[in-house]
Formats: structure tokens, sequence, C-alpha cells
């Protein structure tokens, strides 16, 4: 695999080697002893594993304190932009964000450390998006920044109006009332 860090420090764009033949395609999706000679040790507990179509966005989603989750995301169908938002107070590049698209065609991955807000628009018509996380989901620690927060000029490429999310993430904070680490 191709471990790749990102302008912030911490996250990586990881592309894994496809070995293609008439049959289809084989490749290693994660391999621990090699994640953690590039990235480091993380101990993911759980994989989990949405499915949205053309238009949803889903985020900005973070979970605070000690329920903070890192993240090793890959889309096995579709495509999608996936955004993660450095919230980590003492880093220098702290509200920047990282903007990756993912898809079953270019296998790439993002490993989103903890102290980030996640999110991702679908740009297919269907998408099914997964991921390892190292923490439990905390539904009391559990929040969300606006996806269209000015101060944090993420430009989704579609058209605010096709956009379909969830009443919760309408209701996000915006960066400069939102809870940091």
């Amino acid at each position: 695999m191709n471990y790749i860090e990102t302008e912030i420090k911490g996250v990586f764009v990881i592309e894994p080697r496809v070995f293609p033949d008439q049959r289809g395609y084989f490749l290693e999706a994660w391999k621990k002893e090699e994640f953690e000679q590039h990235v480091g040790h993380v101990d993911f507990i759980q994989d989990n594993e949405s499915k949205s179509s053309r238009g949803v966005l889903r985020g900005l989603h973070y979970q605070k304190g000690d329920a903070s989750q890192a993240k090793l995301v890959r889309v096995v169908k579709g495509a999608v932009l996936d955004v993660a938002v450095d919230l980590r107070r003492d880093s220098a590049t702290f509200g920047r964000h990282v903007m990756v698209e993912l898809t079953d065609e270019n296998k790439r991955q993002l490993f989103i450390p903890r102290g980030f807000a996640h999110g991702f628009l679908v740009l297919s018509d269907e998408a099914v998006f997964t991921y390892k996380v190292d923490n439990a989901y905390c539904p009391q620690q559990e929040a969300s920044i606006r996806f269209d927060d000015p101060e944090l000029g993420i430009a989704w490429p579609m058209d605010m109006a096709e956009v379909l999310t969830s009443e919760k993430d309408l209701r996000g904070a915006t960066f400069a009332d939102a809870e940091y680490f």
C-alpha cells in the first residue's frame, strides 16, 4: 500500500495495491503491521457500513472528549467526496480541512485520526461506504458542525438545492460555536 500524508498532519490517503485479472481483482484493504509502520498504532474495534443515494451529505460528525474516534474510511460501491476537518485546538491546521474523492474505482482510503469532524457527499447514483473505528459510538458525546458553514470554506461540488441531509445535521453547530479538542 502507498501511504500519503496529507497537508494535515496525521491524515493519510491510503492507496492499496490492486491485483486485477480476468476474474476481477484482489486487494488487501487493511494490514495491521503495515498500517502501524506508516500511521501508528490504532486499535480498531468495529466496522460500519452505510448506503446512500446521489446528493446525500452526511456530516460533519464527531464525538467529543474520550469518545472521539479515529476512522479508516473507504467506498466499496460508487463515489463520494470525503471531508475531514481538524478540530484540534493546538494543531497548526486547526479549522482546516482535507477533501478526497473516494471511489470503487480508485479504491483509495482515508485515515482520519481522533480530533476531527468528518462528512461525505455522495457523487454517484448510489454509494456504499465502509469504515473502521477505534472507539464505540457514544450518543451523549455526539456532535456535528454545519457542512455549509462559510467559515470552513468547504467547496462541495454540488448545488446545495440537490443535497439531502438529516434534520440533525441541519441543526449542527457553526464552527465558531462548536466544541473542540
